[in-house]
């Protein structure tokens, strides 16, 4: 395995995890009571913060594939 792909394993790893917990979390959120628009409101920053954790990590894979992975040396 190259290195590249090893340094891309723990990135994909975490934004799993995250969004499989912001699912089961959302689905809780959804079906523990009757359905009211409150919930729908508060399921909208869940979706937004999933959406934001996969633009994250499409930018660190484009870092590590350019070999920016390393910039905080240069400082």
């Amino acid at each position: 395995m190259n290195d590249h792909k090893k340094k891309m394993i723990a990135p994909i790893v975490i934004t799993v995890v995250f969004l499989l917990y912001l699912v089961f979390y959302g689905r809780f959120l959804l079906t523990a009571a009757e359905f009211s628009p409150v919930m729908l409101l508060a399921a909208i920053p869940l979706a937004a913060l999933g959406i934001g954790m996969i633009q994250v990590l499409k930018e660190r894979i484009n870092e590590i594939r350019s070999g920016e992975e390393d910039d905080l040396s240069n400082y």
